[in-house]
């Protein structure tokens, strides 16, 4: 069969979801809509983390570089996704299906990394309260952000370069919303099995590890705030845990369902659907779960808007 990757020239061409899906038209303004919540709400987190020094603590430092992963994040993918429904032409070239994948797999690995040290910094901050500005000190969170980042793009190269190193055979239709390896490989004329298996080794570490880290940090937060006498102390702790885990669930969930479970148990149309929540939805609840019930996060944001004259406190 021919091959034609090697030429200048050549791409891909994505199908996405928008295109094939009933309808088009909710499907594309639904999109749109989470992805101005997702630009909106992180960019207003990130601003405000920046300009109110009372939240240059741990946490927040933290907080901040999930808002820039999730806002970078859904930009690499929802704005060409809707470009292409309203052009009505959707091919990427080989090298920007190689710069998409790069970033996707940066930018997803790193929040893979980011959400497991969250969970350590909140379960020091609960269970060990006293040592907490021992073991979150500023050297150490900084190096938190780099290992996420660094880690995270070393294995993003490695795997781009392999995956684009395939000979492809004729048919450039990718029917996935963007350019990610699974869907990729089916293109491949040679055998990608042993590949196959070292992307599956690579997503149990990056993705069933890092979980494993935040389930077990929260069991032992539930553990203390369980053992405490105050009673709105334990609701408002449950209340907390159980949204932050319905976020990593869903971000967990579905990418682990794309990188880790055999491609046998799962068909390009629910890979789009998939990759819809975490390249899509899970940036856009991100900030709305981690800050909305958050005081300190609430009162920054009216003295930073307050100062901006761009809003009063009492409309908030």
């Amino acid at each position: 069969m021919e091959l034609w990757n090697s030429t200048l020239g050549s791409g891909f061409i994505l199908m996405g979801i928008l295109k094939d899906s009933g309808s088009p038209e909710l499907l594309c303004a639904t999109v749109t809509a989470l992805y101005i919540v997702a630009l909106t709400s992180n960019g207003l987190l990130l601003l405000v983390i920046t300009v109110d020094t009372r939240l240059h603590v741990p946490m927040y430092l933290l907080l901040g570089q999930l808002s820039l992963m999730d806002l970078l994040f859904t930009t690499v993918v929802s704005p060409k996704a809707l470009v292409d429904f309203l052009r009505q032409e959707n091919t990427i070239s080989f090298g920007g299906c190689a710069l998409q994948m790069f970033l996707a797999l940066t930018l997803g690995g790193a929040e893979d990394l980011l959400l497991a040290f969250m969970a350590y910094d909140r379960y020091v901050a609960i269970c060990h309260p006293l040592n907490y500005m021992v073991l979150m000190r500023p050297r150490i969170c900084w190096l938190m952000v780099a290992t996420s980042w660094i880690l995270a793009s070393l294995n993003a190269l490695g795997h781009t370069v392999y995956t684009m190193h395939f000979p492809f055979c004729l048919s450039r239709e990718i029917r996935h919303l963007l350019c990610e390896i699974p869907p990729l490989l089916k293109l491949a004329c040679v055998d990608t099995s042993k590949y196959e298996l070292m992307v599956y080794v690579t997503g149990v570490t990056f993705l069933l590890l890092p979980l494993s880290i935040i389930v077990a940090s929260y069991i032992l937060i539930l553990f203390t705030v369980l053992h405490t006498s105050s009673n709105e102390g334990r609701q408002k702790a449950l209340v907390t845990c159980s949204s932050h885990l319905a976020v990593v669930g869903m971000f967990y969930g579905a990418a682990t369902s794309m990188y880790v479970l055999p491609s046998s148990f799962h068909s390009p149309e629910q890979d789009n659907i998939i990759s819809i929540f975490y390249t899509i939805i899970t940036p856009a609840l991100n900030p709305l779960i981690y800050s909305l019930r958050n005081k300190e996060v609430m009162g920054a944001l009216r003295r930073v808007l307050g100062k901006y004259n761009l809003l009063t406190p009492s409309t908030l």
